[in-house]
């Protein structure tokens, strides 16, 4: 669900990071635009700050940069070799930035597990959608558990609402995005997988 995937406050400069990367590959912002698919505008927007991504996003750009999303996002790169990696709750990487009048908080669920076929975060989405030009499909499949509360999700042309213990699966290349509809903040766990 196309969310804004907000980030580390302390530990990273995500504008910096996406220029650095771009950089450090030789990428223009065209070729990473057909890389991603993303528009040049909106990866410029994203390098100045003054874009949001969404969890699409940043899957996007992790795989252009053939990097882990919690490696894209500033995770600790020294214990990315990890086979098992165990997150306790108490340790789970807060990814959360706040702008554009709508503030996103996720948690990284396996940050320090460098080849994933999955990424699952526990996501608490916000009460109102985001602006529709940042909110991109991306490649795979993508499954969500409503842990608490309750959600509105948008999947394609469907709509759906779910509460606590409802989940869906779906091709992660249609649009989507969620939002909180209950009294209480929702918390979602996500997986997609590429």
């Amino acid at each position: 669900m196309p969310v804004v995937f907000p980030f580390f406050p302390p530990m990273i400069d995500l504008p910096h990071r996406l220029r650095t990367l771009r950089r450090q590959q030789t990428l223009s912002l065209e070729q990473l635009a057909q890389r991603t698919g993303l528009t040049k505008s909106y990866l410029s927007k994203l390098e100045r700050g003054l874009s949001e991504p969404s969890i699409s996003t940043v899957l996007r750009l992790a795989e252009a940069y053939g990097v882990g999303v919690s490696q894209l996002v500033g995770a600790d790169d020294a214990a990315q070799d990890e086979v098992v990696s165990v997150v306790r709750v108490a340790d789970r990487e807060a990814l959360q930035r706040r702008g554009l009048g709508s503030e996103y908080h996720y948690e990284s669920l396996a940050g320090r597990r460098k080849v994933k076929a999955m990424e699952p975060f526990v996501v608490h989405p916000p009460r109102e959608f985001p602006d529709a030009t940042a909110v991109f499909p991306h490649p795979g499949e993508e499954f969500l558990l409503v842990l608490k509360g309750a959600i509105e999700v948008h999947v394609g042309e469907r709509q759906f609402r779910l509460e606590t213990g409802d989940s869906v699966y779906f091709d992660s290349e249609l649009p989507h995005r969620m939002r909180t509809v209950s009294r209480a903040m929702a918390e979602v766990l996500v997986v997609a997988a590429h």
